[in-house]
């Protein structure tokens, strides 16, 4: 498998067919525009059928694992027909792939993981996170529905109560707390997390693949199970691009403000 063609993820071949992963934009904090969401969503297929891999390890380089999704591609997508299509499609490949990949992943969540690179830190097999990083689903503090993985997702590792509380207020957990609650396998000082994940990946990479690999493949269908509850969360993500509300999110970000949505105006007698 050629991986020259990816530009803003870098590879690294390791002993025991490890595959180094690093989402590598570190000047922007590794936040993903719309070339490093597309390959976010390919490189999942390409590594199950990589030949020489038996086990990605995935990190971010510098402070960020990734710090969510670019603002300036969220304002291109705003109110776009084509893109607003084109985003639903490459997102529900990013969770399907990820699912869907025949070879175990691990995440070293060095940083921040937010918007797309928390999809990936989330969906992993094993996802070894540093104690002090913040991560966080803030789909509703920019005025569109959680829809990229939590609904999928969070109710199953952390429980509803936890999962509705971080989603509907977008508030972001600490990985300490992240591990406690069962988001994260474990939460480590940030200068462990990369070599316990590769000591992970060591044990996964040396022990029985078929084994291992059908073992994810069976647990994995609990997350199929609750594909519609997926795609009906993404449809939703993407209808709230069309309206106002994300216009004003991106705008008092972009302004470091508290956002006024339309939405939620003032209610009159």
């Amino acid at each position: 498998m050629d991986f020259s063609t990816y530009e803003q993820l870098s590879f690294e071949r390791l002993d025991n067919g490890i595959l180094q992963i690093t989402i590598d934009r570190p000047e922007k904090y590794n936040a993903a525009d719309e070339g490093m969401h597309a390959e976010l969503a390919r490189v999942w297929s390409d590594v199950s059928a990589d030949p020489l891999t038996r086990v990605a390890v995935i990190t971010g380089a510098g402070k960020a694992f990734s710090a969510g999704g670019d603002l300036a591609m969220v304002e291109r997508i705003a109110g776009n027909h084509d893109r607003v299509a084109g985003m639903l499609s490459e997102m529900s490949d990013l969770v399907y792939n990820m699912i869907n990949c025949e070879k175990p992943v691990v995440a070293a969540i060095n940083g921040v993981a937010v918007g797309a690179g928390l999809v990936v830190a989330m969906l992993s097999d094993i996802s070894i996170c540093a104690e002090d990083a913040k991560l966080g689903d803030g789909h509703v503090k920019l005025g569109v529905a959680a829809g990229d993985h939590a609904a999928i997702l969070w109710p199953l590792l952390s429980g509803m109560a936890k999962a509705k509380y971080y989603l509907l207020t977008g508030e972001m957990v600490v990985g300490a707390e992240a591990e406690r609650i069962g988001m994260v396998t474990s939460a480590v000082p940030r200068e462990r997390v990369l070599p316990d994940a590769l000591a992970a990946a060591t044990t996964l990479a040396t022990g029985s693949q078929l084994a291992i690999r059908w073992t994810k493949r069976a647990l994995n269908n609990w997350l199929k199970q609750a594909g519609p509850i997926f795609d009906q969360s993404a449809a939703y993500e993407m209808l709230c691009f069309m309206g106002p509300d994300v216009t004003e999110g991106y705008t008092a970000l972009r302004e470091k403000r508290a956002p006024n949505f339309p939405s939620a105006a003032p209610v009159s007698e």
